[in-house]
This record gives C-alpha cells, structure tokens and sequence, in this order.
C-alpha cells in the first residue's frame, strides 16, 4: 500500500485553487435562509413545505404520480430538512431498499475519500498499478493506459455488454457465473481506446472496490463504515460481496430511503458534514460539472462523471439504480429528493416537477388545506387496497401441486408449482438465475386481492398475489418489496399444458410454453 500514498503537500496547492472556485460558484446553499447548515447525523428534521418555501399542493401531485410510477418510496428535502416522506404500500420506511447502480456512487465516494486522505496519489493512476500480482489476459497496450479516473467515467474502453443500448446483460450474467469477478473483468478484451467512449460497466465500478479495498488495507464495508457510513450517522447497510468476499462495487447495497438521502446531503453540502471536509474539492467540481456524454437514446442531455449522472441544464447531478433507485440533488433549490420503485422513471420531469413546487426561497404563508390534502394522500398510498378477484373455477384443484416445466424464457423461469387448493396458498418457483438467492422461490400467495409476503431475504421480502381471470387463465403478481423489481405473469392452462405472458425484469414482452413434468 505504501506506493499508493502520496506527500500531501504536493497537491494541497493546487487543490486550493479549485476547492476557492467550488466555494465560490456554490456558497450559499450551505446556509440557506440565513442560517447555519443542519447536519442530520442523528435524525432528520422535519417541517412542512410551506416553511421551506415549498407547496403541499404540488408535492401532493407528486405523490400522487408516484403511484402509476411504481414508486416504492418518495422522500424531498429542503433547507436540511424533510418536507416529503411517503411510502407505498407494501413497502414500508423500516425497509431496506436495494439501491443497485447507486451503490457505484458510493463506492466513488470512499474512492474519493482515500484520495483525498492520501492513500492515491492520483485519479489518473493506471489501473493495474494495483493489480501488479495477477496475470492479466488480452494484455496490451490500451489497456495499460486505462486509468482510475477512465474507471470512474465508464471510459475505460473494455470490451461489455449491459445492454445500455439493447441486448441482455450478458457480461453481467458471464460474470455472475464466474469464480473470480475480478480477474473476469480485468481479462476483458479492449473495444475502444480508454477515454475514447462512454458505454455502461458495472464491471469497472466493481474494479473500484477492489481499489478501494488495496489503498486502504480494509474491506470495501469497513473502510465505507469508518469514513462514510459512521459519521453519516447511517446504520451498517447490508452489502453483497462476490465470490472473494469483496463488496460488489457496482450494485448490491440496501438503505433506507432516508439514510440515502444522507448520501446526497453530503453532496448538496459540497462535501462537508458537521464542520469537516470528507471529500476532495476536485472530485466535488467534476460531479458538479459533468461532462462525459451518455449516448443515452431516452435521454440525449446526459451526462457522467466519477460515477454521478447529470442533466446539466438544470443542473441536477444524481445517483442511479437499476428501476429507478434515485438520490437526486438540485443544487440551485437546495434539496435532495430520493425516489426507489420497480419500474424506470424518467429523470428529467421528475427534476421539472420537483422544481416546481418551489415557490419561494423564504417561508410560505401556511396552506392548512393543501397540508391536510397532502397528509392524506401520504397516508393513504402507504395503506394497500385489495385488487378485484375472479371467482375460483375447478381448474385451482386440478393444477395444485403440479410442476410444470417451462421453454426458455427472459426471466430464466424452468418449473412452475402453485398450491392453489391449500388451506395456505404458495407458489414454488425454479430459476436460472446466477444469484443463488434467485434460484428458487418459495413463498405465500394472496388469493383475496392482497400480498401475502415472505420472510426477508437477502434480496428483500417478496410478496405475491394472484386472481382468475377466467377458466383456465390466472395472473400472479410478484416483487421484491425492497428489491425494486415486480413481475407479472398470465398463466393460461390447457389440461397439463400451460403458455406464460408476461415482462422480463427489463420490461421486455416474454412468453414460455410448457407441460407437466415437462
């Protein structure tokens, strides 16, 4: 580790220059209203939107389309202090939520912090500086100058396939199956020349992590509980590790929606929590002013750095997860907004309507109507109603118990069980999946138009449930309460025939056929 350090005097200087610009081009939001910064260490405060200059109004609007969304939770603060805190039903605010690619934010954000303490010397270090003791294949020059910072931008040039622009995931399925994710990715083949192009990988963010855990002698959780999670006043989230035991750097933490938002704070607050500097003023100015295209076909104006998106007319700067796992901060309006949910959202109106319901830098005339109207709204989403339910037709008892095996399909299902004529209702599902805790699920499903949840798991609570839609036709609906993703599948039945409809995790249209014992 001792390579990586560096005299801290020979950058105190020139970070000088850049940490005076930051503090000039952002002074002000600090101390918004006049008044010191709140540092919610211990808890959040609360107020109503009309004291921080916000309408109840809008934000009930807000709620509101959080529904058809498939939000999980929507959370908006302002001034350092929440002014929006809903919860959908059925998920709940003492829920972990996996945050997915938000958790690359994270991870950038210990980098950041092993930077700014010393421990590199700088980001445009090559990255096999810190892979020197492993045999590295498709080796050559292109990849020998890929850098830290080429990590942290998705610029590296390595050859991977997410399906940012179509496809299936598949490097990340290749390296879901792999014995060593990191020596999977390092052994990569280059497609472009570093920096040359941006494309999706979660593959280098998790190459980050491995860094992280090198330059700092500690796990990637460790170093993330003594430096950000500790002083953040955040619970130790859980985080998934790969086969070696290393945190997974580009998805796989779980956090409260409000512990999240602690995450963004740090950022809306340049990088200080409670009188101390956590993060690198060089760091802070390149997230701030992101530049690095996107080439997102839903949404040109993006834009990345150091693992941070960007909508840079606004100017919004947030983290991203897979189904909209959002920490979102609005520089100009002070505030931070979190939004989970197991559908995609899109970024932009979202940063529009948030915005909007700013009418005011000074506090608002008290609006006891719209409050009360919002209350309620709040209150009701985090209540579940029951869904409509077909009457039970003499085929529940005829396919109860009976595993059918499925064609290939888009969510890896291979046999289907439903106990539909038990006195408890469940479903037994096999999988393809290369996550262990996907492989099988084994859970209650609610025949009366409500869920019926399992216990937790590692990739949250699932909950189930399912109605007739006639006949031979029965539609289950199931998520991962916490988990972000939601399916929903037709299941039409033909004597020990069975065809399913339904939508990939991706929200691709999929079907499969398939038979009793196959």
């Amino acid at each position: 580790m001792a390579d990586f350090v560096v005299r801290r005097s020979s950058r105190s200087k020139a970070l000088l220059g850049t940490l005076v610009l930051l503090t000039s081009v952002y002074s002000g939001t600090a101390s918004a209203q006049g008044t010191e910064p709140i540092w919610p260490t211990a808890q959040w405060q609360t107020s109503t939107p009309e004291e921080q200059g916000m309408d109840s109004a809008a934000l009930a609007k807000l709620v509101a389309s959080g529904i058809p969304r498939s939000f999980n939770s929507l959370l908006v603060t302002r001034h350092g202090r929440i002014v929006l805190d809903a919860y959908y039903a059925p998920y709940t605010a003492d829920m972990p939520h996996v945050i997915n690619s938000s958790t690359k934010a994270v991870v950038a954000t210990l980098l950041a912090m092993a930077y700014k303490d010393g421990l590199l010397d700088r980001l445009d270090r090559p990255m096999l500086d810190f892979f020197s003791d492993r045999d590295v294949a498709n080796l050559d020059e292109r990849k020998k100058a890929i850098t830290v910072q080429q990590l942290l931008n998705m610029t590296s040039g390595l050859e991977w396939d997410e399906g940012y622009v179509g496809g299936r995931e598949q490097s990340l399925r290749d390296m879901g199956a792999s014995s060593n994710w990191v020596q999977f990715i390092l052994d990569r083949p280059m497609a472009h020349a570093p920096g040359e192009v941006f494309y999706y990988d979660s593959g280098g963010s998790h190459l980050l992590s491995a860094i992280v855990a090198r330059i700092t002698g500690k796990s990637t959780a460790d170093y993330a509980q003594e430096k950000l999670f500790g002083p953040l006043g955040i619970a130790q989230p859980f985080w998934r590790r790969d086969p070696q035991k290393l945190p997974i750097g580009g998805f796989g933490l779980a956090m409260r929606p409000r512990d999240m938002a602690k995450i963004g704070y740090l950022y809306l607050r340049n990088g200080e929590w409670a009188g101390k500097q956590l993060l690198p003023a060089d760091f802070l100015v390149a997230v701030n002013h992101a530049t690095v295209n996107m080439n997102a076909r839903f949404e040109p104006g993006l834009r990345y750095a150091n693992q941070f998106w960007a909508i840079p007319d606004k100017p919004v700067f947030m983290t991203v997860g897979y189904h909209c796992q959002v920490i979102m901060v609005l520089r100009e309006q002070d505030i931070v907004a979190v939004m989970t949910a197991t559908n995609f959202c899109p970024f932009r109106k979202l940063a529009d309507e948030i915005s909007a319901a700013v009418k005011s830098e000074s506090a608002l005339p008290a609006d006891a109507a719209a409050a009360e109207e919002l209350a309620k709204l709040v209150a009701d989403v985090s209540m579940e109603k029951p869904t409509s339910v077909g009457a039970t037709p003499a085929t529940a008892s005829a396919i109860s118990g009976k595993t059918y095996k499925l064609s290939d399909n888009a969510s890896g299902i291979k046999t289907l069980t439903l106990f539909l004529a038990d006195e408890n209702p469940r479903y037994v599902v096999e999988t393809s999946a290369g996550d262990p805790a996907r492989r099988r699920l084994d859970g209650p499903i609610g025949l009366d138009g409500l869920y019926r949840k399992s216990p937790p798991g590692i990739l949250g609570v699932r909950a189930a449930k399912g109605t007739w839609q006639n006949e031979r036709t029965f539609v289950i609906d199931l998520q991962y309460v916490g988990g972000g993703d939601a399916w929903t599948w037709t299941l039409t039945f033909d004597g020990d025939k069975i065809a399913l409809r339904g939508k990939a995790r991706d929200g691709r249209e999929e079907s499969a056929e398939g038979a009793v014992g196959g």
